[in-house]
């Protein structure tokens, strides 16, 4: 056994590792450190005393040093993307982070990944619940051929929370052209479609990918069940699928899923009772934060957390599924398919958008969200109102830095 750990402490000095020369370093500074304190003791001439302080000093500098690109070259090995950074920075903001509040959102789509690229800036104890009831696109093409939980959802929020160089989140949302067999298809989506089939497990595959991406924080679904979404019309009519609940466009009554007792993951519900805040939202009510709420022991945990709960209300109205919906009127579909306790606050926009985008997402059947705070308030909610609203490109999104400054100054009010 000795001489395994002989054998074991001598492999730091093979060739090629770049570890042994600030080892060297390190050792030499040692000396002189050791060389000078002998002197010192030893010297009486107050010049020769002098030089022995300059080489102590000295011995201090190298050693550090050596000690700093030690550690500089095992960050590097280790976390190839950070090795460039200051060291000290990268050490400061890791610890930093790691001591930020414990956040937990529950949704899916883009809406989810816009406001955990906002949130990840103050804290890595990020947990996304992530719906797993998508069967369009992509998603939905793996899911039937390959008999596996649609990764889509799950890999944006991933690249969302990535802490990893950008090139490597922009291979996971690399999308195939049409000219190639896997037209349509993410990197990322194949990514854990295969991961799944090497591990057996779609979470575990999950949780490698993560490991991959370097998080700052945790992507989990919110059930491993193969579940569907169903929608029922006012007229009474039902759909089937959540790709096309949208497609049918008439006024829905209530979504629920199939087959019904999904069960919760347990790590999902470890990070709600852990929470000290719950975020719904932003995203599609019905087909992206309702579905998490629909596997009930995700919902009879929010209901029964004293964490701060908040619902962040979409800026647009969304066609196909909250067409002419206010901002009180989507508070109240998403009570009344979870839990009066499932919410304390609502983040309402209020920022003005330009006209021609406006004009151009009528063209859409898709207009500015209502703001009827007065409705809200009387439900008993209180109502967080803010100009959270911005055009990038064509797409009206949430600002992720505002809406995080808002989630995080819950905290401060406690």
């Amino acid at each position: 056994m000795i001489k395994n750990r002989v054998q074991g402490a001598f492999k730091w000095l093979y060739p090629g590792i770049g570890i042994k020369r600030w080892i060297g370093l390190s050792a030499f500074g040692v000396l002189l450190v050791v060389a000078g304190t002998g002197y010192l003791r030893s010297e009486e001439h107050w010049l020769m005393q002098v030089l022995d302080a300059v080489i102590i000093i000295s011995g201090i500098i190298i050693l550090i040093l050596g000690i700093k690109r030690m550690m500089r070259s095992f960050i590097a090995l280790f976390m190839p993307a950070s090795g460039n950074g200051e060291l000290v920075d990268m050490l400061f903001q890791k610890k930093h982070l790691s001591r930020g509040p414990r956040l937990v959102t529950v949704g899916g789509g883009t809406g989810l990944s816009v406001l955990l690229s906002g949130l990840k800036e103050y804290t890595s104890n990020i947990t996304a619940i992530v719906t797993v009831a998508d069967d369009g696109g992509s998603s939905g093409r793996l899911r039937q051929q390959f008999d596996i939980l649609p990764p889509g959802d799950i890999r944006n929020c991933l690249v969302a929370l990535a802490d990893a160089p950008a090139l490597m989140r922009d291979l996971f949302q690399f999308r195939f052209d049409e000219s190639s067999e896997f037209k349509g298809h993410s990197f990322g989506n194949l990514f854990i479609t295969v991961m799944t089939r090497l591990t057996g497990d779609f979470e575990k595959a999950v949780k490698e990918t993560s490991k991959v991406l370097a998080l700052r924080g945790q992507v989990i679904p919110s059930t491993l069940n193969n579940v569907q979404l169903v929608a029922q019309f006012v007229d009474g009519s039902i759909t089937i699928g959540e790709d096309k609940i949208p497609r049918v466009d008439r006024p829905i009554n209530k979504v629920y899923l199939e087959p019904s007792g999904s069960q919760a993951t347990p790590d999902a519900l470890k990070a709600i009772e852990e929470a000290q805040v719950i975020i719904l939202g932003p995203g599609s009510l019905y087909t992206s934060i309702i579905p998490n709420l629909l596997v009930k022991e995700i919902n009879d945990a929010i209901a029964a957390s004293g964490a701060i709960k908040v619902y962040v209300c979409n800026v647009m109205t969304q066609p196909g599924e909250t067409g002419g919906y206010s901002a009180a009127e989507h508070v109240r579909v998403l009570v009344s398919h979870s839990h009066p306790r499932i919410l304390d606050y609502a983040v309402v926009n209020t920022s003005d958008i330009a006209r021609q985008t406006l004009q151009r997402y009528s063209q859409q059947n898709s207009y500015l969200v209502v703001n009827d705070r007065k409705k809200i308030e009387n439900m008993g909610y209180r109502v967080i109102e803010d100009d959270v609203g911005v055009v990038e490109g064509e797409v009206v999104r949430h600002d992720n830095a505002k809406l995080a400054k808002i989630i995080l100054g819950l905290l401060e009010e406690i």
